[in-house]
Parts: structure tokens; sequence; C-alpha cells
């Protein structure tokens, strides 16, 4: 094993330190990058309007739906979409109703073939999400309302989800 020598914090001496193995240097470690991210579609409807914008005696109950959807563009390239359904009712009257489908090309390089795919569902449209939260807020603000501020998504937790419903569907179509 080979040394280095350092100097000691203070005493202007030198201490034996090994050094990292030449292998780690050579690894390549994975990188991800987000080549762009763009709006794919955004809807927002305020059916009921203008009645729907006076001052109400309670708020209206509003439901989220979220999804993520990905494809291969090349071998390290992927567009991932995140798509956002927010619909607020009350006394069974749509108040309003978004939906929004934010995408964007990531170029993940030197991940390994078993987290490949986590990767793609989980930490690229968290890296969406704050963008497309935005987008949403604005759109419910201009309808007239106030900003729909979503709470963060637990991508990670929506994967597994993802993933053992898959692993069922599949154990019955085998069954």
């Amino acid at each position: 094993m080979s040394t280095t020598d350092k100097p000691a914090a203070g005493n202007g001496q030198t201490s034996a330190v090994p050094a990292a193995p030449a292998a780690d240097a050579t690894q390549a470690q994975p990188t991800m990058r987000i080549l762009g991210q763009y709006l794919k579609d955004l809807s927002f409807e305020n059916p009921n309007a203008p009645q729907s914008l006076a001052p109400q005696q309670t708020q209206p109950d509003i439901n989220i739906a979220v999804n993520v959807n990905a494809r291969n563009l090349a071998p390290t390239d992927f567009e991932v979409e995140l798509h956002l359904d927010a619909k607020a009712t009350q006394q069974d009257k749509v108040v309003f109703a978004a939906e929004l489908l934010y995408a964007g090309t990531f170029r993940l390089e030197n991940f390994p073939a078993n987290v490949l795919h986590a990767a793609v569902l989980i930490e690229c449209p968290r890296m969406l999400f704050p963008f497309a939260r935005q987008i949403l807020a604005d759109a419910t603000r201009n309808g007239g309302f106030p900003p729909l501020m979503l709470d963060p998504i637990d991508f990670t937790g929506m994967y597994q989800k993802r993933m053992q419903a898959q692993m069922e569907a599949s154990a019955t179509a085998k069954a």
C-alpha cells in the first residue's frame, strides 16, 4: 500500500496517510442532468364563474391526482412527465378544475441498471415538481382563487406503490 505525506495539523510535521485506491479514481460516478423542461399541457376551468368567485361559507373539497410517466429518448436520455390534476368541488358543483402536464428531458449516465428505473421515476419528477407547483399556483390565482400550493409529493412512496401493484398484477396474471 502506498502512502502520501501530509502535514499534521498545526505542528509542521508529516504523517503517513494511505492513498486512495486507483480503482476508485477511474470509476465514473452517476450523473443526472436536466437537458430541458417544458409545459406540455395546461387546462384551467372555472365553469360556474362568476358565482364561484363569490365569498363562500366553507372551503371547497380539493382532490389532487398525481401521475408520473417516462420514456426513453436515447440510451441515457429520458423524457419524464409529471401530470397534476386538481379539482375543487363544493355542494356537488365544480368550483375549478386544473390539469397540468409538465415534462423534462434528463440525461442519466453511469447509473447501475438496478437503480436507473427508480432514479428516472423518483429523482426526475422531484426536480420537476417545484416548477409544476408554481405553474398550478399561478393558474388558480389567475383564475380568481387563492393560489393552490401543493404540499411536497412523496415520489419514493408513489414508486414503491407502483412497483407493488405491478408485482401483484403480474402474480395475478400468472395464476
